[in-house]
């Protein structure tokens, strides 16, 4: 575990805040995997003004990560340094202004394709089958049954790490397949998307075909993480990772799926090091039978746990 007095001595540095701070966090809970370190300081903004005094006032020499939805993520068994912040309730707004839906960075993906269902805005129904929250889908132009999220974003909104407000455009945020070209330090706080105006019965018929194709493909009711690894130009990861004989590969508590062997399950025991062990594995297995190295969407954060297994 983390030295108490340094966590006192952390929090002893840190600016006042209207929300909470919380010392030597359990995080993994937060996670869909359910593993992972704690955080040293997990701090929960009451607002966009809490965050940008905090950020404004927080000395540079200490670290900062941002935790979104943790759906494609791996926080590894030694925790996180530093502040760990995560956009709660107060992040999570909907709104809807014509065809234009402006969601706020904590609100889930699904939450904003059935808002603009119900406004009768199609165009989102993507978003339904994403896992995660806006903050995320904006941080990686995160995509899925042909639109990303590039397509449909007008501007979106992020705070770097000295609490400067920044709106940007996906020109401007330079997206490619899975990447985004803003700093890592950057935060994102809300994006604006582009719907049309359509019918709501045949945008639920569609936002109905995608859960479907989830359910019958996917292992969604799993521990898991989404994708694990991008596909390469003009291949399926998941049909390279069948190729090399990966489908329902074990590590400890951490397996391929059976389902689509792209994802990782989580059986019940697997630690982050289970997990990201096993993806090792699989890039490994994959390169030496087709020559291919794949490259980690999900992204893995914090640090190896130090001999003896102590975080």
């Amino acid at each position: 575990m983390m030295a108490a007095q340094n966590l006192d001595h952390l929090i002893d540095q840190l600016p006042k805040v209207r929300g909470t701070l919380t010392a030597n966090a359990p995080i993994a809970r937060l996670t869909w995997f359910r593993v992972g370190g704690n955080a040293e300081v997990l701090f929960d903004p009451a607002d966009q003004d809490d965050l940008q005094s905090f950020l404004t006032a927080l000395p540079l020499d200490i670290p900062v990560t941002i935790l979104g939805g943790a759906s494609n993520l791996i926080i590894r068994d030694g925790g996180i340094s530093g502040v760990t912040i995560r956009l709660g309730r107060a992040f999570t707004d909907v709104a809807v202004d014509g065809s234009v839906v402006t969601a706020s960075a904590a609100a889930m993906d699904i939450t904003v394709s059935r808002k603009a269902r119900n406004s009768e805005i199609g165009g989102l129904e993507f978003l339904s089958g994403i896992p995660g929250s806006i903050g995320g889908a904006v941080r990686m132009n995160a995509g899925a049954y042909e639109t990303e999220i590039n397509d449909v974003l007008i501007e979106a909104t992020a705070i770097d790490r000295q609490g400067n407000l920044h709106r940007k455009t996906p020109a401007e945020l330079g997206y490619t397949y899975r990447h985004c070209d803003a700093p890592e330090d950057w935060i994102f706080l809300s994006a604006q998307l582009q719907g049309q105006l359509g019918n709501a019965d045949a945008i639920s018929t569609r936002m109905e075909e995608i859960a479907s194709a989830r359910e019958n493909s996917q292992p969604i009711r799993e521990r898991t993480g989404g994708s694990t690894f991008k596909n390469p130009d003009d291949h399926k990861a998941w049909q390279l990772i069948d190729k090399a004989g990966c489908r329902g590969l074990q590590r400890g508590g951490a397996q391929v799926s059976n389902t689509h062997c792209n994802f990782l399950i989580n059986t019940g025991t697997a630690t982050a090091a289970d997990l990201e062990g096993l993806g090792e594995e699989v890039r490994r297995r994959v390169e030496d039978e087709t020559g291919i190295k794949l490259e980690w969407e999900i992204k893995r954060i914090g640090a190896l746990p130090t001999v003896g297994g102590a975080s």
